[in-house]
């Protein structure tokens, strides 16, 4: 099936881990030409500019809380590609201990805001700046797909910061971008696509634990994590103004069914 992405300009941020490692490989299957930011490690990168080649993928470092490394990765992307129609904005941080609000200090607060809110802002925003300048042709494909989390719907007892951050950017950020981008390309799109649990680095360690796999999967009719390519395809889907162009403004959830957390055990009940 043909989604319409060849030769579209794709930046993906947060390339390098696991699910934006998947979604890079999917658009560059889809034809569609790959900014693909990392922050610290390309490694993870590497074979697919090897498989892909330089005109088909471009690997661009920065740290996204900084305004003037945002706006360069931009530049250095037009330079590559031209300008940048879609944008997956898919980096992000989730602190992997336990820190209920009342321990929970000023300092992981602040950089939890800083890393999955201020700096999708400032993304969205640059995009949208560059977009002011492009051809109709360009913002004929324009389109944002935030990565949100079931967090983001339901909370997450010892994760506010993060739960705080997805809930924004799926619901405030996301309705307010899918009103605002038509103004400078009357055909642009925003939307978010929010996960469950996913085989991911990041989650790695986590799941270990068959106390969180028990509490993620109670509610969960499918009785599965997803894997890293099930939240790929629905970017690429959304993205595309193929097959989801009279689609905005929709969160999007990857996660079996889920219906709510599991906030007591049995024992907490009698």
């Amino acid at each position: 099936m043909d989604v319409g992405l060849k030769d579209v300009h794709v930046l993906i941020t947060g390339a390098a881990g696991g699910i934006g490692l998947e979604t890079t490989r999917l658009y560059l299957k889809q034809g569609a030409k790959v900014s693909a930011h990392y922050r610290s490690k390309s490694c993870p990168l590497e074979p697919l500019v090897v498989e892909f080649g330089h005109d088909r993928i471009v690997c661009l470092q920065a740290d996204l809380n900084c305004e003037d490394e945002v706006a360069r990765v931009f530049n250095q992307a037009n330079v590559a590609f031209g300008p940048v129609q879609i944008v997956i904005v898919n980096h992000g941080y989730w602190p992997n201990d336990d820190v209920p609000i009342a321990r929970m200090t000023l300092e992981q607060w602040n950089a939890t805001i800083s890393t999955d809110l201020t700096s999708p802002f400032l993304v969205s925003r640059q995009f949208l700046r560059n977009l002011e300048e492009a051809s109709a042709a360009v913002k004929d494909k324009a389109a944002i797909v935030m990565i949100g989390s079931t967090a983001g719907k339901y909370g997450e007892a010892g994760h506010a910061d993060y739960a705080a951050c997805k809930s924004a950017m799926m619901y405030g950020l996301t309705l307010s971008l899918k009103n605002e981008i038509v103004k400078i390309a009357p055909r642009g799109r925003v939307n978010a696509i929010a996960p469950g649990w996913v085989y991911t680095p990041m989650a790695e360690e986590a799941l270990k634990d068959p106390r969180v796999v028990y509490r993620s999967l109670a509610t969960t009719p499918l009785k599965k994590f997803a894997l890293p390519l099930d939240v790929a395809w629905q970017v690429v889907m959304v993205s595309s103004s193929t097959v989801s162009g009279h689609v905005t403004g929709q969160v999007i959830m990857v996660e079996g069914g889920m219906e709510g957390r599991v906030l007591n055990e049995l024992e907490d009940t009698a």
